[in-house]
């Protein structure tokens, strides 16, 4: 045998090796492309956390877009996936902080130089697992064009940016309310505040008048641990109840500081009891209030989420311990009205889960409604198509509301800001030009300013914050092509062809990237240099345009859910480890599980039994392979060799003629397979993974394997004449199936194309071409096989109702009215008789009588079993009797049932219907069996 392939088909050796084979050799380098069609395909990995390992989701997402790199890359683009990691500057400063909780140790003790270091040393040691994580499940990316976010040049790519919005003053430093976490210690943008329904208390406060001795205005909070913060109550100025309270006082309960009674429509007076505690300081509507009445704001909490000083008997105590306190100190001075139960919206922090608290701080802000519009043009003129269309929806609704962004940090891991703060007249003062400089071989601004240009002095100090890293996320499509630079990496792929990412970072990555890339790669093509003041007109129209979008397509892929349809969660115990999963079932079957469920705009549910499904996809593949492979000795004895049937220039000028009758099956695999090719290109283009997927699995596992190898089996074995021809088919259909299977199924299509000759120099399946239609062959020919199927089909399903057994051979009667028909069955009734299991079939065009045997009819043919010759009829009779009485105690027991007014009454709508569609079913069951009983009687 000139190929072996072993018995047992184990991917988890074939996957290893083959990973670690494209990885070493650089395989899928851009310059590797065969580039043949003059297109472009470029897309970027959505950058993981450095702190992450692969999910589930992460493996839907890496294999749709690995189906699409491979396939462009096969049909001659050239293709770029361009990698890279994020460096998650929450998630990783968490990680680290926490390894140093377990040595006793506090960043704050080590200083921030010295804390910088041991998160590039943690890294350095355990970052980046998710790439080799990546690099063992065959994702085909660029590797030798790696990027990290902080690396030098892309750390200059976010200082250019900064610098660039800063001085068109679309950044801007304030002091505002922002969503703070007390766990991680820094502001949090809207977007990463996750609100959930939670059942709790709602306190009612009495606030005494100042001059009214018992007299008192009721509030009503959610939160009484703020009032230490109040600075003044509020009505609607058109109350009746309270309009002569307004301009006087209340004395705050437990603090006796007096505060204001103000009129303010921003109170609903239908809503409570009409009164409004205002807390500038720590809610956002009640920091608009104060800024109307100009209300002094006081915060009252430490960044941990305790009590300051300026909460008097209560510093020190932890929020919800004070809360506690202080409801229990209005109760013993007869202050708190009532309590009861309600259900409301909390926000927690999207990372650590701590509730959050709103808060008043001076961060530094984006303003996002210049740069919103000239996103929603782009989406809506179709420069940037986003598919499904109900997300476009949703993110032209959510550009429509935007909202300035919160994008300072309270950390020490991150892009640190541009700006000096001078100690003698607090200008602030931005570095002087985006250069970089490396400190300890890492990078940091460069273009530090030495004097104060306001005051002249020359203590200055950098800003303490970092940026929020989905700011510099939202320069990836074109900082990791090298700009602000005009580099031929970025002339060439830039804009991208195509982003991927899930639904659930709409808001946080891709409409910034789009707004992101259409302000500053505009720059960029309109030649405005950063050094520019004012704000420029940000809308680029027509070509502009159309060179600044970051991407040309958005797809938001589905999430992937339990069986019971709960989302993945590793906190929650739902996660499902995809490496766990390979390690059982191998890489490729679940990567086909996954795609082929894949529908847009629907989630996945997996079940250990579609995974089951697919390792069986494999299995049958690797046996096809083994078939073919084990039957060369036949043609090989002929003086015949496998570079004879299966060279790629004799695949190439396949379909082959074969003698005499023999070319149906031939012709219609052909058929089929430039159908297929046609029906998979069409589905890849509009990501509709999972019809590919499914196309492909047909057209392999029915088409090619369950007809057309048993259809052909005997001109394998037969003379030369025959033989060779139908060799040479097999195989070059066997070749296009794996070429088409490649990008779902890496690993075992590489395994098996390498069994294949292949031409000089050939390196891998990879670089092959995706099939094209074969020379000659019309997708919708050869309608006489599909004819000559369904007459099989319908023989079997007899046997099958028939409960025959599946190896004995029956005869049967055939009726083919129509002469071109019947001369189709007369030239293939070998075949036909085989995968029918017929000892014979009577062939004729008249009529065949219903009575005496099992009947399949259809406008071509009608195709009869007749009961004598397959069956013991006392036997055959007794046994329909018992089935018959069987089912008639189970008919009788359902309309018993649903003729119960009482179960009727109590029973779920659907219970009644389902009940009601299996008693129509059992009924229409039963009536056959008695028509069969007649007919043997």
């Amino acid at each position: 045998m000139p190929r072996e392939i072993p018995k047992a088909y184990e991917p988890l050796e074939i996957e290893q090796r083959w990973a670690n084979a494209w990885y070493d050799e650089e395989l899928f380098r851009a310059e590797n492309s065969p580039g043949g069609s003059g297109q472009t395909f470029s897309i970027a990995l959505p950058p993981p956390n450095v702190t992450g390992s692969i999910h589930i989701g992460h493996m839907l997402e890496h294999t749709q877009i690995d189906m699409l790199v491979r396939w462009r890359r096969m049909r001659g683009d050239r293709t770029l996936w361009l990698p890279g990691m994020d460096h998650a500057g929450i998630a990783t400063q968490f990680v680290v902080e926490r390894k140093l909780a377990e040595q006793g140790v506090r960043r704050q003790d080590l200083g921030r130089e010295e804390f910088e270091r041991r998160v590039w040393k943690w890294k350095a040691e355990s970052g980046g697992v998710i790439k080799q994580q990546m690099i063992r499940l065959g994702a085909s990316c660029d590797w030798t064009r790696e990027r990290f976010t902080l690396e030098p040049a892309l750390y200059r790519s976010v200082l250019e940016a900064f610098l660039r919005l800063y001085r068109e003053g679309l950044i801007y430093r304030g002091r505002y309310m922002v969503n703070w976490c007390p766990r991680c210690l820094t502001a949090i943008s809207d977007l990463e505040v996750v609100h959930h329904e939670r059942v709790g208390e709602i306190w009612e406060i009495r606030y005494p008048i100042v001059g009214a001795p018992g007299e008192f205005l009721t509030v009503a909070t959610t939160r009484p641990e703020t009032m230490l913060g109040d600075t003044a109550v509020a009505v609607h100025p058109d109350d009746d109840r309270y309009k002569h309270l307004i301009g006087k006082r209340v004395l705050l309960p437990l603090l006796n500081r007096e505060i204001p009674i103000i009129a303010d429509a921003y109170v609903d007076p239908e809503f409570g009891t009409g009164v409004v505690k205002i807390t500038p300081a720590h809610d956002p509507n009640d920091f608009e209030v104060g800024k109307r009445h100009h209300l002094p704001e006081i915060d009252i909490m430490t960044d941990d989420g305790h009590i300051n000083e300026r909460g008097g008997p209560y510093a020190g105590l932890e929020r919800f311990a004070a809360r506690g306190r202080i409801v229990a100190d209005l109760e013993a001075q007869g202050l708190l009205a009532g309590k009861k139960e309600h259900t409301h919206a909390v926000g927690t922090c999207d990372r650590c889960k701590a509730i959050v608290e709103p808060r008043l701080s001076t961060q530094w802000f984006m303003k996002m409604k210049p740069l919103a519009e000239p996103a929603k043009k782009v989406v809506l003129e179709g420069l940037i198509e986003v598919v499904p269309e109900n997300q476009r929806t949703i993110l032209l609704n959510w550009l429509d509301g935007i909202r300035d962004w919160c994008i300072s940090r309270q950390l020490w891991w991150g892009h640190r800001i541009p700006i000096w703060h001078c100690a003698a007249c607090r200008e602030m003062i931005p570095a002087a030009d985006s250069s970089v400089e490396l400190f300890e071989g890492h990078a940091r601004a460069a273009g530090v300013p030495s004097s104060c240009p306001k005051c002249g002095g020359s203590k200055l100090e950098q800003d303490n914050d970092v940026l929020d890293t989905w700011f510099s996320s939202g320069l990836w499509p074109f900082s990791t092509l090298g700009w602000p630079d005009d580099t031929p990496d970025l002339r060439t792929y830039y804009p991208t062809s195509l982003l991927i990412s899930g639904y659930d970072i709409l808001f946080f990555w891709d409409a910034r990237m789009i707004m992101m890339g259409l302000h500053l790669s505009a720059l960029r093509n309109s030649g405005t240099s950063s050094a520019s003041g004012g704000l420029r007109e940000s809308f680029p129209s027509g070509v502009l345009a159309q060179n600044s979008i970051p991407f040309r397509r958005l797809y938001l892929h589905s999430l992937v859910r339990t069986g019971e349809g709960a989302k993945m969660s590793k906190t929650k115990g739902t996660g499902m480890d995809p490496l766990k999963v390979t390690e059982q079932y191998g890489t490729d079957a679940l990567r086909y599980m996954l795609v082929s469920m894949a529908a847009p705009g629907t989630d996945i549910v997996m079940s250990e039994d579609r995974i089951v499904a697919a390792r069986n996809f494999a299995n049958k593949i690797w046996n096809a392979a083994r078939f073919l492979f084990f039957n060369l000795e036949k043609i090989e004895a002929q003086g015949l060799t496998l570079e004879d049937l299966a060279s790629p220039e004799i695949r190439a000028q396949a379909p082959y003629e074969v003698p005499a009758d023999g070319s149906l099956a031939h012709l219609w695999i052909f058929s089929r397979l430039a159908a297929v090719i046609a029906q998979v290109n069409a589905a890849l283009h509009d990501f509709r993974f999972h019809e590919a997927a499914q196309t492909i699995y047909h057209f392999f596992w029915d088409d090619f394997c369950d007809w057309y190898i048993e259809w052909v089996k005997p001109q394998l074995a037969a003379e030369k004449s025959i033989a060779l021809p139908a060799w040479r088919n097999i195989f070059a259909a066997f070749d296009a199936a794996l070429r088409l299977l490649h990008p779902i199924m890496p690993f075992l299509t590489e395994e098996l194309w390498h069994k294949l000759p292949q031409a000089s120099g050939a390196r891998s399946i990879a670089l092959d071409k995706f099939p094209e239609r074969p020379a000659g062959v019309d997708p919708s020919t050869s309608p006489e096989f599909p004819f000559l199927q369904s007459i099989v089909v319908a023989a079997r399903n007899l046997r099958a109702e028939m409960k025959l057994d599946p190896k004995r051979k029956i005869s049967a009667q055939l009726s083919v009215p129509n002469a071109w028909d019947k001369k189709i069955v007369d030239e293939n009734l070998d075949p036909l008789l085989r995968l029918a299991t017929l000892s014979a079939l009577t062939v004729s065009g008249d009529r065949l009588d219903h009575s005496g045997g099992a009947m399949r009819s259809s406008a071509q043919f009608d195709l009869r079993i007749p009961y004598a010759d397959v069956a013991d009829k006392p036997a055959e009779i007794a046994k329909l009797q018992k089935e018959i009485d069987r089912l008639a105690k189970d008919v009788e027991s359902k309309r018993a049932r649903l003729a119960d007014q009482a179960f009727r009454s109590k029973a779920p709508a659907k219970v009644v219907a389902d009940l009601e569609a299996t008693l129509a079913d059992r009924v229409i069951e039963h009536q056959k069996l008695l028509d069969r009983l007649r007919q043997l009687e």
